[in-house]
């Protein structure tokens, strides 16, 4: 078995460092990097990728509403043709730092609100798809698993990955239970640990309320920003080979699923 292991990075900016990326990076196989609106700056940006680059990591873009105090975690009401262009310009700074370190922009992740929002509005994930679609039909969009970023990726002939999440909560339709409420982020390393290997090897994952829901795990996002962030992804890597679950590129997993099919 193959899946990808995914990290946001290169969210720090100016005077303000945000997460460890230096560590969390040797425990991963994908970065999605932070492209200036909702965190980031060209020097930290030009940083991640020389970073990615060293280790072998591929490079996502992570484009975000333009919300630096919000992090970009607050629902914006934009446009399907605003958000497009908001994707489009990301992908295209980002596009620019991989051009100059000669490596490869493998992915688009959205981050934050806009995930969240084109997970459950059709319009919005078009947008992002047709977006990325414009920019270059060889990037894969990683999206929540079972979202409507998914749908829309294969409706506009996008490659596509479905992502799941090492420690947040899942609510029974399949979409992140809400930051703002209690028990929305897992904590305990050991009981994240355990929802990845059921996400990896049963397709379903816990809910909050108790019950089960089906997911896809092409690739497991873990969050670099917390206290415990390289612990956590240390104990991921290889609770995933323990399970001999080998640990590759977002591509290598598409390319596996091709191959099956």
């Amino acid at each position: 078995m193959k899946v990808d292991l995914n990290a946001d990075l290169g969210e720090s900016f100016g005077n303000y460092k945000c997460g460890m990326d230096e560590d969390v990076i040797k425990y991963i196989s994908s970065a999605n990097v932070a492209c200036g609106f909702h965190a980031s700056d060209p020097i930290v940006m030009d940083k991640t990728v020389s970073m990615a680059k060293e280790y072998k990591v591929s490079i996502g873009a992570h484009p975000g509403f333009p919300d630096l105090v919000g992090f970009g975690r607050r629902r914006m009401a934009v446009s399907p043709r605003e958000l497009k262009a908001m994707v489009q310009y990301q992908i295209g700074a980002l596009y620019a730092f991989c051009k100059s370190h000669d490596v490869e922009l493998s992915h688009v992740k959205p981050h934050g609100a806009m995930y969240n929002m084109a997970a459950k509005d059709k319009k919005l994930a078009i947008a992002i798809a047709e977006g990325i679609s414009e920019v270059d039909k060889d990037l894969i969009l990683l999206g929540l698993s079972g979202s409507l970023m998914i749908e829309a990726a294969r409706e506009t002939g996008l490659k596509v990955a479905s992502e799941v999440f090492a420690d947040r909560a899942y609510n029974d339709d399949g979409t992140l239970v809400d930051r703002s409420l209690s028990g929305a982020v897992i904590t305990d390393d050991n009981v994240a640990i355990s929802r990845v290997i059921d996400m990896v090897k049963t397709g379903t994952v816990k809910t909050i309320t108790g019950g089960r829901v089906h997911v896809q795990a092409d690739s497991i996002c873990l969050h670099g920003d917390g206290v415990k962030a390289v612990e956590f992804a240390r104990k991921i890597h290889e609770a995933l080979i323990r399970e001999h679950v080998e640990v590759t590129s977002i591509r290598d997993v598409i390319e596996e699923h091709r191959i099956a099919v």
